[in-house]
């Protein structure tokens, strides 16, 4: 701190020791005793140094001040210290300046969210209601068309909601419920929804009542395993899909087509699709995105273990944090 001081002030400095030089150089030129000289000379450099000193404590507490806004909130930038001269309060001015220029994009920022968040909730309930229609309608035959048809409408709606996650995802309210949740409901219901897909790609499901009850928000947690068993599915051709627990871990397994090892570590970037987004040409790279970002808002970390050509087993680890229970 000091020698930032120095090296701030090192003008002023320099000036002084120049003068000192000039006031000690005229003494001996008039040959004045060198009482005359030491006595000044001390009385100069005391109060030099005094000055020096208070001058120093304030430059360390406008500093700390400043650190201080700088690491909390620019709101601290109204209380900015007293300026010293001109220079500082031009410099002021324009930081004033541009902390309301940064609120009214912020206000203009919000306020396009906010309606753009209205527009979609409306939107998505808007097109649940057709899709709810053509359910009812299909629902009456019982055809391999029709079992196809309800199976492709349930992916539509899970895109549908998945719009309505996305731009709520950041948004300042949420309406998480914690509460005890009986882990096979939420399951056997997400199952359901794709008992469809199961009987028409012939694909094995591998699962035992585990009689666990988890903490969590019920809905969150049903979407981010009904997108696990979508991708299940989807990349699965033949074999089967588990569900199990180990090490308190919900583990969802399938025998699909695995990701690279090298795609592993950026599965859960928004829109990555690695050598899977190669192979489907259809897919957003958005699902587990939304998965990774509900799981960490519902306390929930999640990870992925795969082996190309040999299946994947997406984790959800289901030990209890510190949560409000309502």
């Amino acid at each position: 701190m000091y020698i930032n001081y120095l090296k701030d002030n090192k003008k002023t400095i320099v000036l002084n020791l120049i003068f000192f030089c000039i006031f000690v150089f005229t003494f001996f030129l008039y040959h004045l005793p060198i009482k005359a000289v030491i006595y000044p000379t001390l009385l100069c450099l005391l109060i030099y140094v005094g000055f020096t000193l208070y001058d120093f404590l304030h430059y360390r507490k406008k500093h700390n001040n400043l650190n201080f806004i700088k690491q909390n909130s620019l709101e601290f930038l109204e209380h900015l210290p007293k300026c010293e001269n001109t220079a500082e309060q031009d410099y002021q001015n324009i930081i004033l300046k541009l902390l309301e220029n940064n609120k009214e994009m912020k206000n203009e920022f919000e306020h396009r969210y906010k309606n753009i968040t209205e527009y979609y909730t409306v939107w998505v309930h808007q097109i649940k209601t057709p899709i709810a229609s053509m359910k009812l309608s299909l629902q009456n035959e019982d055809t391999d068309i029709s079992r196809k048809l309800i199976s492709e409408l349930f992916r539509i709606e899970q895109y549908v909601n998945m719009v309505l996650v996305y731009i709520r995802l950041n948004s300042k309210s949420t309406d998480y419920l914690f509460k005890k949740c009986d882990l096979d409901s939420i399951i056997k219901q997400s199952v359901k929804n794709f008992s469809t897909e199961f009987i028409q790609k012939k694909i094995r499901l591998i699962y035992a009542p585990l009689d666990k009850t988890v903490i969590t928000d019920e809905k969150w947690f049903a979407f981010v395993v009904e997108q696990i068993l979508s991708n299940s599915l989807k990349y699965t051709q033949k074999g089967y899909v588990k569900i199990y627990i180990e090490n308190n871990e919900l583990c969802i397994e399938d025998s699909g087509i695995g990701i690279a090892s090298e795609d592993l570590p950026r599965i859960f970037e928004n829109g990555y699709t690695g050598t899977i987004g190669r192979i489907d040409k259809k897919a957003s790279g958005l699902g587990l995105y939304l998965c990774k970002n509900i799981c960490d808002k519902i306390n929930h970390k999640i990870y992925v273990t795969s082996t190309i050509n040999k299946g994947t087993v997406a984790h959800i680890d289901l030990t209890e944090k510190n949560m409000i229970i309502e």
